[in-house]
């Protein structure tokens, strides 16, 4: 016998999956493809200690938003300082509700405008002087 080794009969179904096999291979994507899309992790630790750098990652998150959230104002505080609506409405009826309100402003404001007293009534109640102009800005 010689040295070298000897290819040894395969089936043809053996031949048929080493040809699938090798197509899989070559078509398959390389690391950095994978680690982009996160299907790898992209870390330099040891993949015995990947499990745990994760593990510890999660916790400091979630360490992290615990703390954001025992450190955030409570509902009546975002009301006093105008964050959130000081409304009972439900959220759905919130946006009407404001647009309510400014609509009766303005008709409110309108209505006072229109019954203004002229600046000729305002000298005769001896509101103005009559050498006054309520038009000038001094």
């Amino acid at each position: 016998m010689s040295d070298e080794m000897q290819p040894t009969v395969t089936s043809p179904i053996s031949l048929e999956r080493r040809n699938s096999l090798e197509k899989a291979i070559q078509s398959r994507p390389e690391a950095q493809e994978l680690k982009e899309k996160h299907i790898l992790l992209s870390t330099n630790a040891a993949p015995a200690l990947q499990a745990h750098q994760q593990e510890l990652q999660r916790q400091k998150l979630t360490d992290s938003l615990n703390k954001a959230i025992a450190t955030r104002p409570v509902k009546d505080e975002l009301i006093e300082r105008n964050i959130l609506p000081d409304s009972t409405a439900a959220p759905s009826l919130q946006n009407h509700q404001r647009e309510l309100a400014a609509a009766m402003r303005r008709d409110s404001i309108e209505k006072h405008l229109q019954t203004r007293p002229s600046p000729a009534e305002l000298i005769k109640g001896g509101i103005l002087e009559a050498n006054e102009n309520p038009l000038d800005g001094a």
